[in-house]
């Protein structure tokens, strides 16, 4: 099988707020975390991506932009031709259309969301601000298409692709163990022992497989310390974007050619695994 890998992606990365990336492999039942990698520009991240010749990936930032935003901008509807459009446009002219547009719209209901964010509970993906999820997409897309990425759902099925991106969202499946309960902040004030605590259940969890994904995750000792002791949460949620990758690497070995997606989604928007 392929190798397996869960990213947690900024938009902006450098020594302080690293890409990380947590490769690992399925072994039977259990999903064996192999190493993780911190990368401190979006040159390494794509060059990290192409240094393996295949891989199926979880990459925490969103695939798409909202139907209902992308046809009020006069935006190509065609997935691809509106990422390579949005790719070109600076982000100070992003933020200024995006902000016109929820300017526009009633409080409560200034953001247009994907049909993908109710269930999966994420930000709309044209938030440019706590997540400047917006940016991610702009920053990420690019990315993974020079490291020669393909997307199951939003292009045509390509049977001889090696390298396969797909969307996910750690915190649902935080969720599904913690709840609402916080277990990471990159403020240093807010870094706690109960949030330590928290992070030490959902490792936990994780290893004894109590999530609707059914994955075992294998862990060694240095391992557990190293995603226990990082208090941004950031390998963290690499490693849940990892079990989400098997999970969905299970759906495309069971004859799934859509990795898990729903054949029904919006291949515009696209959508994130499991929601």
């Amino acid at each position: 099988m392929a190798p397996l890998l869960g990213c947690d992606f900024s938009s902006s990365p450098g020594s302080r707020k690293q890409i990380v990336l947590a490769w690992g492999r399925s072994d039977g039942e259990r999903l064996v975390l192999d190493s993780l990698e911190r990368l401190p520009s979006l040159d390494g991240f794509t060059a990290a991506l192409r240094a393996h010749p295949a891989w199926i990936g979880g990459f925490d930032l969103p695939f798409g932009l909202p139907r209902e935003l992308v046809e009020h901008l006069g935006w190509p509807t065609r997935w691809q031709e509106c990422i390579a459009y949005y790719a070109t446009l600076p982000r100070p002219q992003i933020r200024d259309l995006f902000a016109a547009f929820c300017d526009n719209r009633p409080a409560g209901a200034k953001f247009a969301h994907r049909a993908t964010d109710g269930p999966a509970g994420s930000s709309p993906s044209m938030k440019w601000v706590n997540p400047p999820v917006a940016y991610m997409l702009h920053a990420g897309l690019p990315a993974l298409m020079a490291a020669g990425a393909h997307f199951p759902g939003l292009q045509a099925p390509d049977r001889q692709a090696a390298r396969i991106a797909l969307e996910a969202y750690p915190g649902m499946l935080a969720r599904e163990v913690l709840g609402a309960q916080s277990y990471k902040s990159d403020d240093k004030a807010k870094q706690t022992p109960e949030r330590l605590i928290a992070r030490k259940d959902l490792i936990n969890a994780l290893e004894l497989g109590q999530t609707r994904w059914g994955t075992r995750l294998k862990l060694s000792h240095a391992q557990r310390d190293a995603l226990a002791q990082d208090a941004s949460g950031d390998a963290l949620d690499a490693v849940l974007c990892l079990v989400q990758a098997a999970w969905a690497q299970r759906a495309q070995a069971q004859g799934d050619a859509q990795y898990g997606l729903p054949a029904d989604m919006d291949p515009l928007e696209g959508w994130i695994l499991g929601a």
